[in-house]
């Protein structure tokens, strides 16, 4: 298994568990982990963009022309600048971004990234309020989850993993580690002083686990958010289903 780099997160202009659609209580300043996953990639794999420079040209469309969003590198929370490709066309790839509506995707060189490939992926299921973590066609680990309640629900869809942020309390409400994903609410667009960022955290409140219970983030037992600290990397998929 391999070691988790664990560094103090410079002053954000918000800080993810306080900034994400989360629980409620008062966030204590995180940690940024670097995580990586265990053993070698076999196929099926799913392709990470990482950005090579401190920032990057998305196109609306793989044929250049100005540029329809320029973000940085590392991210607002201090994390390398990571992508979900959905596809590759002639020397183009069509990446999910973490940018609002939901599921919207956008075209990058592939001479601005590193390509870098995952088998594990995160499945959520709102019907059954579980999580599972498939390394490929095999289940590595399953759980109970909390997600949002019927005013502010878990969004579903096509997500990634953002960043990977450990809460200086983890007795706190947000556990002992939190993943930023790269999806929003779909009906906060502010949620304390953020942006509404929906996140995968730990949590204090073990029991309200296989119900719905939160502001739209998706909680998990803290032994179970800190094994997948350990095994999951930036920009794994997370699909969360209906």
């Amino acid at each position: 298994m391999p070691s988790i780099g664990v560094r103090t997160a410079a002053a954000l202009g918000c800080v993810l568990v306080a900034a994400t659609a989360c629980g409620t209580g008062h966030a204590t300043a995180p940690r940024r982990v670097a995580a990586s996953p265990s053993g070698p990639a076999a196929s099926p794999s799913q392709e990470i963009a990482t950005v090579r420079g401190a920032r990057i040209d998305v196109f609306r469309t793989p044929r250049g022309g100005a540029p329809w969003k320029t973000l940085t590198s590392p991210n607002s929370y201090g994390a390398p600048r990571v992508f979900r490709v959905s596809g590759v066309r002639d020397g183009w790839l069509d990446v999910y971004l973490p940018l609002r509506p939901n599921g919207v995707r956008g075209w990058i060189r592939a001479s601005d990234v590193s390509l870098s490939r995952t088998t594990l992926r995160l499945s959520i299921s709102e019907r059954a309020l579980r999580f599972t973590v498939h390394d490929g066609d095999r289940v590595l680990r399953t759980g109970p989850v909390a997600t949002g309640t019927g005013g502010t629900p878990t969004p579903t869809g096509r997500f990634f993993v953002t960043e990977l942020v450990q809460p200086a309390d983890p007795g706190g409400p947000y556990g002992a580690y939190a993943f930023g994903l790269s999806g929003y609410s779909p009906t906060l667009t502010r949620f304390a002083g953020g942006p509404g960022q929906i996140a995968v955290h730990g949590t204090n409140a073990p029991g309200r686990l296989g119900s719905r219970a939160s502001h739209g983030c998706v909680r998990v037992a803290n032994t179970d958010v800190t094994w997948m600290a350990r095994h999951l990397p930036l920009g794994t998929p997370v699909d969360i289903l209906p």
